[in-house]
């Protein structure tokens, strides 16, 4: 992937962000790219040499990557941090970095670590409950010892103080220890069994030159057209419908159309100019 600078960032900057020291190591997919679009993956590793993403877009993650090497000052004799464990399914290596195992004498806590924003934290992920539960797959395929609890430990890079008194839901503290759900052994096998297979059907579809299976309306974080119920000298909305425009009840409403999009595919999709998918919604459009 080719790194370009359009915002002037300064070239250290820029330096860190092109030497990375991530690395999936021997495997065919990570746990990252293994719980992500199947056709987006299959793309991205096709199209690699041909991709661009301009360093400002880049710098969270680099921060995030900074967050991860000072917290491993703080590891305890119990800990073992960023130890990446490898596992086969149907002839694929699948890996995963785990931030920190934690043993105890009843089995290991595993510990993710994230710096996101609030609004992250009131709205948890899905995606993390599934990456976590493929990290404690992974333990289980390499070690004696079982999982016994997940987390995720968000760090809140826009925390702030005044909307935690304002906001109930909102993050007490700029560090916040959220539990996630821990499968059964035979979920997780099951999950991991079918997310290689769409993986590997999207791997041969696009190298053969077809149209792989289309992403789902959740992995295009695809939002439909709605309309707005909307009163005058009010900037939010009395009410959103979802199926159609609503009647008004008087002269003192309108109705604002707020327009459906894909907004991975729009905004956050690296491989957005070579799926046939998104081009063909374009040309809808």
């Amino acid at each position: 992937m080719k790194i370009t600078n359009k915002h002037n960032l300064p070239q250290t900057i820029v330096n860190a962000i092109e030497r990375p020291n991530y690395s999936k190591g021997n495997a065919a997919l990570s746990v990252t790219e293994l719980i992500g679009p199947p056709q987006l993956v299959a793309l991205k590793h096709k199209h690699e040499s041909e991709l661009e993403s301009d360093a400002a877009d880049m710098v969270w993650s680099l921060f995030g990557s900074a967050v991860h090497s000072i917290l491993e000052q703080g590891a305890d004799e119990d800990h073992i941090l960023e130890e990446r464990l490898y596992a086969k399914v149907n002839d694929w290596t699948i890996s995963g970095a785990v931030d920190v195992q934690r043993y105890t004498d009843t089995g290991i806590d595993v510990l993710d670590y994230k710096v996101t924003k609030a609004y992250s934290v009131m709205h948890e992920k899905p995606e993390w409950e599934l990456q976590l539960n493929c990290y404690a797959w992974l333990i289980n395929q390499n070690k004696q010892s079982k999982v016994k609890s997940l987390a995720i430990v968000a760090i809140v890079r826009d925390w702030s103080a005044r909307e935690a008194e304002r906001v109930n839901d909102y993050p007490q503290a700029p560090v916040v220890v959220i539990p996630v759900r821990l499968w059964g052994k035979i979920e997780q096998e099951e999950y991991i069994n079918k997310r290689v297979h769409l993986h590997q059907a999207a791997y041969v579809d696009v190298n053969v030159g077809t149209n792989p299976k289309a992403c789902t309306s959740e992995e295009m974080w695809e939002k439909p057209t709605c309309w707005a119920l909307m009163k005058e000298g009010r900037k939010s909305a009395v009410k959103i419908h979802w199926d159609k425009p609503p009647e008004l009840p008087d002269d003192k409403h309108y109705v604002e159309v707020r327009e459906g999009e894909r907004t991975r595919c729009k905004s956050y999709c690296p491989v957005s100019q070579f799926c046939s998918q998104y081009q063909t919604y374009l040309g809808e459009e």
